[in-house]
């Protein structure tokens, strides 16, 4: 690999990768009406199977970061998608021929079967990290971090159709074997990729050959803290759109189910432009005469301060169509903070990226498993508008916490001892 060269190549299919990762991981939500009809699974069994994914990802992220520093993002990469593929195949065969189940049993399998896929998946972004990190030079570390955890809204997006499109021809069990084929096609490239791909350094980037002492005083420094618990509330604010958008439409702004099915789209529309191009101005500001502080703090400071300011507009309006425009752009405007996350976590992380990566990734998942439960239990006592208020408040604080959060400051703390 050419070190004087940012290898794009490389970033898109790391994007890729996740984006097949994505497709796997929601496959099951677009499929869950036949599966509910066949097994005779409810609304509740439905939300559990859901909840394992969630559960077994949240565990395993720093697990799956350490790995990744371990071995290395081809490596790790190279043994996930296999067991993606594995997995979703799995699935497909669950209460099929002589598998025939009955539906307590039939849901137990598959919660099993989704928490090991949100265990398998729980390094994918770790070990982007750990790769933009080793292979991307911090000038261009934001737009190749938007541009791989755009593959949320990229993957949100083609699965319903690709699985819609299969299950109407064939069925749920073959729309899940379909939903597995990207997953293979990366699992082979993968395998196939070179060795000596783990092995490049950047030669921007800090040296590893740092104390260790040093490294683990990245990981406990102030600004780390900072930015994992801003990360944790973007990540409840985040999740609110992921489950609750599209039946909040329907059930309280009183949209029909096809006029829903539209506008809920509009948010993972929007994020897929949202999410590069947050990471691209980081970048650009970076460069610019603000520096790699304030130039990484901007966009998470007015992206989540305009994404709060929107969320209390939409839940404020009597307008059910102004509600469901500004909740998109909210939407938006909290997820394109993304690449600047990550690309701070680098810089304060620096060898440690896999490990720090899974450390904040928890964080979001942990506001993740939180915010689709208690928003409708205060949505019942408070109700929703006072619920999306409380949603708006968070997405400010997380924004406010980042006047805290600074790459070099535990280059501060060394330089002092």
């Amino acid at each position: 690999m050419n070190a004087g060269k940012t290898p794009w190549p490389i970033v898109v299919l790391l994007c890729t990768t996740a984006t097949s990762g994505y497709m796997c991981r929601v496959n099951v939500s677009t499929a869950g009406a036949l599966l509910m009809n066949d097994f005779g699974l409810t609304q509740v069994d439905m939300g559990k199977i859901f909840s394992a994914f969630l559960l077994g990802y949240a565990l395993f992220q720093i697990p799956g970061g350490l790995l990744a520093d371990r071995w290395g993002a081809r490596k790790v990469l190279a043994g996930a998608t296999w067991l993606w593929v594995g997995i979703t195949v799995f699935q497909a065969f669950v209460g099929w021929g002589p598998f025939q189940t009955t539906v307590f049993t039939s849901m137990l399998t598959f919660m099993f079967l989704r928490f090991l896929l949100g265990i398998s998946e729980s390094p994918t972004y770790p070990s982007a990290a750990q790769g933009v990190s080793k292979w991307v030079t911090p000038l261009h570390q934001g737009k190749a971090n938007g541009i791989i955890i755009g593959s949320i809204g990229l993957g949100s997006a083609l699965t319903p159709l690709l699985v819609s499109y299969v299950m109407v021809h064939g069925g749920w069990r073959s729309a899940l074997i379909a939903s597995s084929l990207p997953a293979l096609v990366m699992a082979i490239i993968w395998l196939r990729m070179p060795d000596q791909l783990g092995q490049f350094t950047n030669p921007v980037s800090p040296i590893s050959e740092e104390p260790k002492s040093t490294k683990i005083t990245r990981l406990q420094s102030r600004s780390f803290i900072l930015l994992t618990i801003s990360y944790t509330l973007q990540g409840y604010v985040g999740y609110i759109f992921v489950s609750w958008f599209y039946l909040y439409l329907v059930q309280e702004r009183h949209f029909s189910l096809l006029n829903g099915a539209w506008m809920g789209s509009l948010p993972w529309a929007l994020s897929i432009v949202s999410i590069p191009l947050g990471g691209i101005v980081s970048d650009r500001v970076s460069a610019g005469h603000l520096g790699p502080i304030w130039g990484r703090r901007l966009v998470p400071i007015v992206g989540m301060s305009l994404s709060g300011i929107l969320i209390s507009v939409g839940a404020h309006t009597e307008s059910g169509w102004i509600a469901a425009v500004s909740l998109a752009f909210a939407t938006a405007f909290v997820l394109c903070v993304e690449g600047p996350f990550w690309t701070m976590m680098m810089r304060i992380a620096q060898t440690k990226s896999g490990t720090a990566g899974g450390i904040m990734n928890m964080g979001s998942n942990a506001g993740g498993l939180l915010s689709p439960a208690l928003t409708p239990l205060l949505a019942t006592y408070i109700g929703w508008e006072n619920s999306l208020h409380i949603a708006a408040v968070l997405a400010v604080i997380a924004a406010a916490l980042w006047f805290g959060i600074r790459s070099d400051e535990t280059r501060q703390i060394k330089s002092t001892t």
